[in-house]
């Protein structure tokens, strides 16, 4: 039967396993640069825009404040636009538009989106500081796997060359991190969306590498059965809280996101019966996450949907190594949207349940359902109230319950793991 403990306090570490950050969706920088192929919508758009650029025409694309100005709104949708290829059957950038990711292995590039306005774009920057000080420093103990969050996974059978690349590269830091650190098993510590690509990463290998490799894997506010924030997002577009942003401008880049179509409810979790989106002539459900795209007009979305995302979460697996999700409580979460117009290019009507702000309880507490007749898997839950989605990164409260769970995966103090994994 699954084992499954509710929360606690902290005690100090002996010797540190090497620990690995994983950010969420848009919690790491990306550059850009544009080769001859790109064709601008506008003169605004073409090749001279940015007039900053780095060697060999590399700019920063995400985050970039200029995202805000309209004229240059648009610039930024049609650079980060992705395109599913129905032939090849995967995503692809816009043609001539080339993309990286920065200092992958350092947290060098979770620490702030634009370095140049740390203020406004701190992201794992507090995070890092909580675990220098329990002694992990970057690039001995302490590494960073960023990557290009606009890409997903998809199903056994189907390409996805990006995301697939990346749990590569996950899986070889983790080797190495590993190898440089006496051989000891990885940490792993997840936000957001980057705790779903754990988990694949995690049930994709065979359980004798991760047995080998991975001491322990904390979620951080992990959307395991998606997010209803998410049918908004593609409804009528999502500004994120950036300001004079038009919703209806990122609204098409927003679409073309393999990583959002993969964070849309989960029909195992939400089921068949709870509304989220109302219309007049409609109520959809989890379940009914095909018509919702072709009526908010967005059908090339269902195809890759319903043969690429639809099988990849259907059946979420335990990974049979130990698992603890952190995650916030008692904020206001989106829970139904009312076009009373039934016009998707409006903002809608919107009634909020409980969650962590951006991701429902439901679907933050989705393993503890689905897993509850598993056998070998260690749950640890915990919950903090007020805490946000993104705030979890910087409240003190949290940071002292997350440095708190990984003095005592260094110190051994959990001693019930040793038991439940071994019976």
């Amino acid at each position: 039967m699954l084992s499954l403990v509710c929360t606690s306090g902290a005690s100090t570490g002996g010797n540190l396993h090497p620990l690995i950050l994983i950010p969420g969706n848009g919690g790491n920088q990306l550059e850009a640069k544009l080769s001859n192929e790109y064709k601008p919508s506008s003169f605004i758009c073409d090749s001279w825009y940015p007039l900053i650029k780095k060697k060999k025409g590399w700019f920063r694309i995400w985050f970039d404040t200029s995202v805000i100005l309209s004229p240059f709104t648009q610039c930024f949708t049609e650079r980060m636009m992705l395109h599913y290829h129905p032939q090849l059957d995967d995503y692809f950038n816009t043609p001539g538009v080339h993309t990286r990711v920065l200092h992958f292995g350092s947290t060098n590039s979770l620490l702030y989106l634009n370095p140049r306005l740390k203020h406004i774009t701190g992201y794992m920057a507090p995070l890092v500081d909580s675990l220098q000080e329990l002694g992990y420093a970057d690039g001995e103990t302490l590494f960073g796997a960023p990557y290009d969050f606009r890409y997903g996974l998809a199903a056994e059978g189907h390409p996805s060359q990006v995301g697939s690349k990346f749990l590569k590269d996950l899986k070889n830091l983790i080797e190495e991190a590993s190898a440089s650190n006496g051989g000891k098993p990885v940490i792993l510590l997840s936000h957001s969306l980057g705790g779903l690509f754990v988990l694949q990463l995690l049930n994709r290998n065979p359980l004798s590498w991760r047995q080998k490799f991975i001491k322990h894997f904390i979620a951080l506010s992990a959307p395991w059965g998606g997010a209803i924030d998410e049918t908004y997002t593609f409804a009528s577009g999502n500004t994120l809280g950036v300001p004079l942003v038009d919703p209806l401008l990122v609204r098409p880049e927003q679409r073309s996101s393999e990583s959002n179509l993969w964070l849309l409810p989960n029909p195992k979790v939400f089921g068949p019966q709870k509304p989220i989106v109302i219309t007049p002539n409609r109520t959809y459900s989890a379940h009914d996450m095909v018509d919702f795209l072709k009526d908010i007009g967005f059908p090339e979305g269902v195809y890759p949907y319903e043969t690429r995302i639809v099988p990849l979460i259907s059946n979420i697996e335990t990974p049979q190594v130990p698992v603890t999700c952190i995650m916030g409580t008692g904020v206001r979460t989106l829970e139904t949207l009312f076009y009373g117009n039934g016009d998707f290019d409006e903002r809608p009507e919107i009634s909020y349940g409980d969650g962590d702000g951006t991701v429902n309880m439901l679907s933050l507490l989705a393993l503890q359902s689905l897993w509850k007749e598993e056998g070998n898997q260690y749950l640890k839950v915990i919950k903090m109230d007020g805490v946000s989605h993104t705030s979890i990164l910087k409240d003190e409260v949290a940071l002292n319950q997350i440095v708190g769970e990984i003095s005592k995966i260094n110190s051994r103090a959990e001693l019930d793991l040793i038991n439940v994994l071994s019976e």
